[in-house]
């Protein structure tokens, strides 16, 4: 049973830092592409970060390019989003999603998720 359980969200002023994390469970970690995704209400659910299994390789959205970093933490089986100069188009709602198959920020959608922690930016 897959679980992946998200922290980290909180309120931030423009200009501002957060730091997302995702608790896996249930599967072998590092054997698992990862990503964070982001929604806000009425919009669909976009791509934001992806890792590779191995950590080697990595994609973002134009958008937060300079800005996020992911990294993965297989020691600790957690997936890491480093969110620095945020903004408020940054406000959403973040869900950190896991599977065996590669997927990007371009293709793929993956098949495990958390329930999502909400980042807002003032």
């Amino acid at each position: 049973h897959v679980q992946l359980v998200e922290s980290g969200g909180g309120s931030v002023q423009a200009g501002g830092s957060l730091r997302l994390s995702c608790e896996v469970s249930g599967y072998t970690y590092s054997s698992y592409y990862m990503g964070w995704f982001r929604q806000t209400p009425g919009k669909e659910r976009e791509a934001v970060a992806t890792i590779s299994n191995d950590g080697r390789v990595t994609t973002y959205i134009d958008s937060v390019k300079g800005r996020f970093s992911i990294a993965k933490d297989n020691a600790k089986n957690t997936l890491l989003l480093q969110m620095d100069s945020l903004k408020p188009e940054d406000t959403a709602m973040y869900y950190c999603a896991a599977d065996g198959f590669p997927f990007t920020v371009d293709a793929g959608i993956p098949n495990y998720w958390g329930q999502g922690t909400q980042v807002t930016v003032s």
